[in-house]
């Protein structure tokens, strides 16, 4: 049965028929209503139903396959080495994330939750699963680790849990979870939550989850109209020095680079200038990745720097700017870099920034997923560069003109990225030997006879 969108019921968690002890301990977190996902997958859960649920991150997954989890073992006891409750995640900050979430509420029913996750020793995890675990959260490497080496069973687990399915598979553990779900009793109950329900999660949907309930809430792409999507261009020497602008205007952002390197050299440059940064990547060790995120949690850095994979654990909310510093290849890592902000019903905003060569480029990735971005000329851009500065100014897509190629030096130059900007000679051309004239909208300085200069690092 797959259920759209639906119309949800307007009622609390204590018409749930939860554990009283549940409901008390979400009511002293202020936590009284459900969110769209869990009043839709709540209930089937709680029913014993397998649940498939496309949701993003942010919209309260977390308690909605946790608290049916947690009541369903309420008042049972796990043996040495073999959980009850199973939660695969793809990555180690999630792990982290979803133990934060969810602890207190299972101490409040009297159940032990255990993370098991690479980059770490494997004493403690092994000796707290031979203590015995009622639930553990787990990355697939590593619990396949465990399990290999006889510190963990998987044959009693009831319910089992996959987060971010989709994220597991693009991350290439699709071979690791399918193997892992398979030694989970034939009979036990399972979840899967993810934000696209194709390709290796349709597998794993078919493979192990038994006449499934479908919620299709909402999905990454889902977020585009609560965000405000903008192209700063800046010159090709300027890129840093508008990146410094564009984050003493908008603290607490989330930046994204291409590689490792990349993102520690940024943060540190950020730093450098005043601005507090940390990075997060798979270069640094688990503790370093947890006292980074950490300090950007509690707002001792204002910004993180991260790459693709590693922000996959970036579950912070508050978060009003991501920046894409390096531009990625494909739609499907546009939408979960920008998904960052614009988190629990809140708006943000997701900023590009690119030199004029690389707008075109741009323009096709925004198309292909979907995003109406405006267009800015970092020369003409207002100042500060706030997101809200941002959202009344510069030119939509539509009024964008990429021309590929000039035509040669002298004479008449046409440049490579003309936007009907109204400003200073942001789309006009430059005619003569040398100096020229801007014409079009965009003359401005242009009238002067004078090519618009562009700052310098």
């Amino acid at each position: 049965m797959t259920v759209d969108n639906p119309t949800l019921p307007s009622f609390g968690f204590a018409d749930l028929h939860l554990p009283a002890a549940l409901v008390r301990n979400l009511s002293r977190q202020e936590i009284t209503d459900p969110t769209p996902v869990q009043a839709a997958v709540i209930p089937d859960a709680l029913a014993g139903r397998d649940v498939l649920g496309r949701a993003r991150t942010g919209s309260g997954k977390t308690l909605a396959f946790g608290l049916p989890m947690l009541e369903r073992l309420a008042g049972g006891r796990s043996r040495s080495r073999s959980p009850r409750g199973l939660i695969v995640v793809p990555t180690r900050e999630l792990a982290n994330q979803v133990r934060q979430s969810l602890e207190p509420l299972a101490h409040a029913v009297n159940l032990k939750m255990t993370t098991v996750y690479g980059g770490t020793p494997y004493d403690r995890q092994v000796r707290r699963l031979k203590q015995g675990t009622d639930i553990v959260v787990a990355t697939p490497g590593r619990l396949d680790d465990l399990i290999r080496r006889g510190a963990c069973r998987l044959d009693a687990v009831e319910i089992t849990v996959l987060d971010e399915a989709d994220h597991l598979c693009d991350l290439g553990f699709f071979p690791a979870v399918d193997a892992l779900l398979a030694l989970t009793p034939a009979g036990g109950q399972r979840q899967l939550l993810s934000a696209t329900l194709d390709g290796d999660v349709d597998k794993l949907v078919r493979n192990h989850l038994n006449d499934p309930v479908v919620h299709k809430i909402d999905s990454d792409q889902s977020t585009i109209d609560t965000m405000d999507h903008h192209v700063l261009v800046t010159g090709s020497h300027n890129k840093l020095e508008t990146t410094l602008d564009l984050l003493r205007a908008n603290p607490r952002s989330i930046v994204f680079t291409r590689t490792r390197g990349g993102a520690t050299d940024l943060a540190r440059q950020l730093s450098e200038a005043g601005i507090e940064a940390v990075d997060l990547h798979g270069n640094l060790s688990q503790r370093v990745r947890e006292r980074n995120l950490r300090q950007f949690s509690n707002g001792r850095a204002q910004v993180v720097v991260a790459t693709d994979v590693a922000a996959r654990g970036i579950h912070v909310d508050g978060i009003g700017l991501v920046v894409h510093y390096d531009v990625p290849t494909e739609p499907k890592s546009y939408l979960h870099r920008s998904g960052r902000t614009a988190r629990a019903g809140n708006s943000g905003a997701v900023v590009t920034v690119t030199v004029e060569r690389g707008v075109g480029a741009v323009m096709r990735l925004h198309r292909t997923a979907g995003v109406d971005a405006r267009h800015h000329d970092a020369r003409t851009a207002p100042q500060p560069l706030t997101a809200e500065a941002l959202s009344t100014a510069g030119v939509p897509a539509h009024e964008v003109k990429v021309v590929e190629h000039g035509s040669g030096r002298g004479g008449n130059r046409q440049g490579r990225y003309n936007g009907r900007s109204g400003g200073r000679g942001y789309q006009g051309r430059n005619q003569g030997q040398g100096r020229g004239q801007g014409h079009g909208q965009g003359q401005g300085r242009g009238q002067s006879g004078r090519r618009p200069r562009t700052r310098q690092p």
